[in-house]
């Protein structure tokens, strides 16, 4: 899965990278993003414009909105199965913008051990994502977003069994235009190996409360 990444790129080069033409006024950057957090999204490729919404999908067909808290990942290889995520699959994917992503390494009889993972070239990246609008009883109009998974390199795989589906800037709003199905499963598949790099970093990642820099510094051994 994929339960925590950073975007702390400043909003002018965040702007550049992704060639975006508009960027919410109140972006600022994070270290330390956890599911229910707001999430900056582009949703058209033409547009290109950076909106915020709420990390975990509620379909629009939802009675509770609690149903986000368990949607904040898809697997690619069930999207067009499960009603949640098959008609966003078909009309309503985004890019989830982000530069960095943690993932835990499990032992036996040991606390989980974070790791952070980013562009070996150091630039940012999107996560392929889908993404929802659900209308509360109240009558507000809610943005809701999850980040698809797939099966993990060779580099990822030694620490998790899942990764998050990682678009360079470079082809991600391919993600955006009008495809067929058949077209789309072609984008989830794991990132090459070599084009990422990984360290470990201190626990202080568990608490979301903790978002500063020195989240994301490797723990020195």
């Amino acid at each position: 899965m994929c339960g925590r990444f950073s975007l702390f790129l400043d909003a002018e080069t965040l702007q550049r990278e992704f060639n975006l033409t508009a960027i919410p006024a109140d972006y600022f950057p994070r270290y330390n993003i956890a599911p229910g957090a707001s999430l900056l999204v582009v949703t058209d490729a033409q547009a290109r414009q950076a909106e915020w919404m709420r990390w975990g999908l509620i379909p629009s067909w939802a009675k509770d909105p609690t149903i986000g808290n368990r949607m904040i990942n898809a697997r690619a290889e069930t999207l067009l199965e499960k009603p949640a995520f098959r008609n966003a699959f078909r009309r309503r994917r985004c890019l989830i913008l982000g530069d960095g992503f943690f993932e835990w390494k499990r032992a036996d009889g040991k606390m989980a051990t974070p790791y952070y993972f980013r562009l070996a070239d150091g630039r940012p990246f999107a996560f392929a994502g889908l993404w929802e609008s659900w209308r509360s009883p109240e009558g507000e109009d809610v943005r809701t977003c999850t980040i698809i998974t797939c099966e993990p390199n060779a580099l990822i795989a030694s620490i998790h069994n899942r990764m998050p589906v990682i678009l360079p800037p470079e082809r991600c709003y391919a993600w955006l235009e009008d495809w067929e199905a058949e077209v789309l499963q072609a984008f989830l598949k794991p990132l090459e190996a070599d084009r990422l790099t990984f360290y470990e970093v201190s626990k202080a990642v568990n608490h979301p409360e903790n978002d500063q820099p020195e989240i994301i510094l490797p723990v020195a051994r």
